[in-house]
């Protein structure tokens, strides 16, 4: 997974419409994203976009991926 909401997450909702890949939902307490569906936005914008909205600074870098699989993931979701 490329990146992760961490606890400080307040879920405000910003991040959710910001990901161009739907990779965000709530989740029981705090909203989650899904890892098989993040591709900091590579293949979409210039940087993660959830990171840009969210207000607590919550969304943080998880497992690093290569450039190739990140853009290998979005041409999988998008066609």
């Amino acid at each position: 997974m490329s990146l992760k909401i961490n606890d400080d997450c307040t879920s405000c909702d910003a991040c959710v419409s910001a990901c161009p890949n739907d990779a965000i939902s709530a989740g029981d307490v705090i909203y989650v994203i899904a890892a098989d569906r993040c591709t900091e936005c590579v293949g979409a914008e210039d940087s993660p976009q959830c990171q840009l909205v969210c207000p607590a600074d919550a969304i943080v870098a998880g497992a690093s991926e290569s450039r190739d699989t990140l853009m290998a993931r979005y041409h999988s979701l998008h066609g």
